[in-house]
């Protein structure tokens, strides 16, 4: 039969394998969501970008901040959504709108920089175990042999 400390390592190694590829999973569903921020705001930019300096532009706000603005009505209106139901926007210089999109923009570029760095360490840790994994088996036949009867039936 497998030697009981070569079953030991084998369990420990298989949850270390789950634990990484979970975490890698959990940063390429991170960074996708960032991508989507990255790309509105891209897009918003190009948008705001086309718009004479002039232009009477609005931004969403959340409760708080539009109970803050009340104070100046022409500041701000409430409009019913059938999508997202009550929206509220304030009245912002268009330069605002734009400095905020393009640090969005910017903070998305560099947390999905950072988030790569994470997935390539993560991925070459996943790498180790896998062969951490294949020389245990290699070493001990019983061991795998048990392992591959336990996965058939």
């Amino acid at each position: 039969m497998a030697n009981e400390a070569n079953r030991t390592a084998f369990v420990e190694l298989q949850a270390r394998m789950f634990d990484t590829t979970g975490k890698i999973k959990q940063l390429q569903t991170q960074m996708r969501s960032k991508e989507g921020e990255k790309k509105r705001a891209y897009l918003t930019l190009e948008e705001l970008r086309q718009l004479p300096d002039d232009t009477n532009t609005y931004k969403t706000v959340g409760k708080e901040e539009f109970l803050k603005s009340v104070s100046n009505p022409t500041r701000s209106f409430t409009m019913e959504s059938q999508f997202r139901g009550l929206q509220r926007f304030i009245l912002e210089p268009k330069s605002v709108l734009l400095n905020e999109q393009e640090q969005k923009f910017n903070e998305s570029e560099s947390a999905i920089a950072s988030m790569q760095t994470s997935k390539e360490y993560l991925e070459k840790q996943l790498g180790e175990v896998e062969n951490n994994i294949r020389e245990l088996l290699q070493q001990d036949p019983g061991l795998a042999r048990q392992i591959l009867s336990m996965t058939v039936q």
